[in-house]
Order: structure tokens, then sequence, then C-alpha cells
């Protein structure tokens, strides 16, 4: 009786199954978040009731503890979760489902048989929120969202790496919006937190998810991306301009336009590392300064390319 009431009072979820994967207890935890009292559950199938548990990893590990005595560990950060209980809105994460540690281990009789095994499930959901949140936290602007500055560089660092590797290419854009002052001159810092905001979906909506954009610092944005050539970048950043220069942004009763000036850079002409990829951007950045705002450039062998 005391078992039974321990069993039954701990904060965490505890399931004993046979030798046939049949659930042989279920305790208070376990039918409170499933929604599956014991009298509905015990004596069937786990799969039955959670047939996405019924694959080779889950088999192979409930088979090790059967037979070798050992123990197996589910960590959230590989599985996620085992059982898919529902997530309460926790640090304001958007978990569908309850994050979960798990453990399984064996059961023996008084002949130091192993005739059970149990799987405990614990909640982590909290940790893995905060967890979540400190990473965007560390790699997210805090106005627009997207990738900050630190984020860019380590990506940049990677993907430079993965270009000496593998000899693939890689391009980079750089940014800012022209005139950026006048904004916040004529029409208040709301309007030009709004515009960057703006800017920074515009930009995030027409771009690959292998891209990666990341405001730079100020009213400067970088897009990074893998995979792709001078000519595409070149495109691409064309593209960014005309669509920008032709978007009316609207913050509250006022009508903004606005225009970005772009450099482009690639890893050719001895371009030897992500730093000088990063300046050649910001030297064709410049350079469509100098020529008038609004424009793409690209510095190539001390030649311009608009």
């Amino acid at each position: 009786m005391i078992f039974s009431q321990m069993f039954d009072m701990l904060d965490v979820g505890i399931v004993i199954l046979d030798s046939e994967l049949n659930v042989f207890k279920w305790n208070r935890w376990m039918a409170t978040h499933s929604k599956l009292p014991p009298e509905k559950i015990v004596g069937k199938s786990l799969f039955e009731f959670y047939p996405d548990l019924n694959t080779p990893w889950f088999l192979r590990n409930c088979k090790s503890v059967f037979t070798f005595g050992n123990f197996a560990f589910f960590s959230q950060k590989l599985h996620k979760y085992c059982f898919p209980f529902k997530a309460y809105n926790t640090l304001g994460s958007d978990f569908e489902f309850m994050q979960q540690s798990c453990t399984v281990g064996p059961l023996r009789d008084e002949n130091n048989r192993i005739t059970y095994i149990y799987i405990t499930v614990q909640d982590v959901t909290e940790v893995a929120a905060y967890e979540n949140k400190l990473i965007t936290m560390n790699t997210r602007d805090g106005l627009t969202g997207i990738f900050n500055r630190r984020y860019l560089e380590a990506k940049l660092k990677e993907e430079f790496d993965r270009h000496i590797r593998y000899n693939r290419p890689l391009s980079l854009i750089m940014l800012d919006i022209d005139h950026f002052k006048k904004i916040n001159d004529t029409h208040g810092h709301q309007a030009g937190d709004f515009i960057l905001k703006s800017l920074a979906t515009t930009i995030d909506e027409r771009i690959r998810a292998v891209d990666i954009v990341a405001r730079y610092g100020g009213e400067e944005f970088c897009v990074l991306l893998p995979e792709t050539t001078s000519e595409s970048a070149l495109a691409l950043a064309e593209f960014l301009r005309m669509g920008i220069e032709a978007e009316i942004y609207h913050f509250k009763d006022k009508s903004i336009k606005i225009t970005i000036s772009q450099g482009v850079s690639d890893l050719s002409d001895g371009v030897d590392s992500a730093e000088a990829l990063l300046k050649k951007a910001d030297d064709g950045l410049y350079e469509s300064k100098r020529l008038g705002r609004n424009k793409v450039s690209m510095i190539s062998n001390k030649k311009k390319v608009q």
C-alpha cells in the first residue's frame, strides 16, 4: 500500500512494462498527462496507444535492458520526447509537445531475474524553453528578430571552412538603407525602427531557407549565400534593390519609401579568409554609395561591376 501511494505521488511519470512490452503499471502522473486512466491501458500493449514508439531504436533499447540489465537514456536534446503529451505554455515557448528526458531500467524478482522494465518520464519543457530563449538572445537581433552580427560571423567562418574543404561557391551581400538618418529626423525613431524591422522581413521573405540574413549594425545588413556564385548573388541583389525601391512602407499615417545600396563579394580574386570576403562586400557597398546610392556594386580586380 505504501509503495502504491508513493508510486502515484511522485512528480514524474513511471511506466512498468512486461517482457512483451504490455503495460503493467501506469502511475497517476502518466494518467494525468496522457488522459488515459490506468484501467484503460494496463494489460495492453504500449504500442496500441503509442504506435510511434514501435521503432527499432526503442525496441533495441528495451531488449538490451531486459537482456543485460543495463540502463537506456533518451535525452530531450536528441529525441525531444517519448510520449506526445501536450506542452503547457512555458516561458513563451512554442513547443507543441512536452519535452522529456526518459530513462529505461530493469526490475528484478527475488531470483534476480529481470521480469519487468520501467520507464521514467521527466518533464523538462521549462529547461528546454529557457535554453532556447538563451540561444535566441545570443543569436538574434533584439529589434528585427533576424540573426545578429555574432551569429553571422560564426556562420561566415563555417561556410568559408566548408569552401576550403569542398571548393564550393560562396557569396555575400552587404547592404544598408540610403539616408536612414533622414528617416529618423523626419518621421521619428519609432518610424526608423519600423523601417528596420520591415526591411528585415522583406529580405527574409525573398531569400532561400539556406541563406542567412543578419543585422550587421545600425542600418547595415548582410546576406550570406552558400552555394552561390557571384552572378547569382548580383542577380539577387538587384532583385532586392528593385523590390525595395518599389515598396511603400506604411507607419501610422505616414507612407515611407526607401532605397538600399549594396556590395557583393565572392571567393574569387585571392579572397583567402572570411574577413576578406566581408571586407570586399563592404568595399562594394561604399562604391555603390559613391556612385549615387540605390545601386549594386562588386569590386573585382580593382574594377567596379554594377
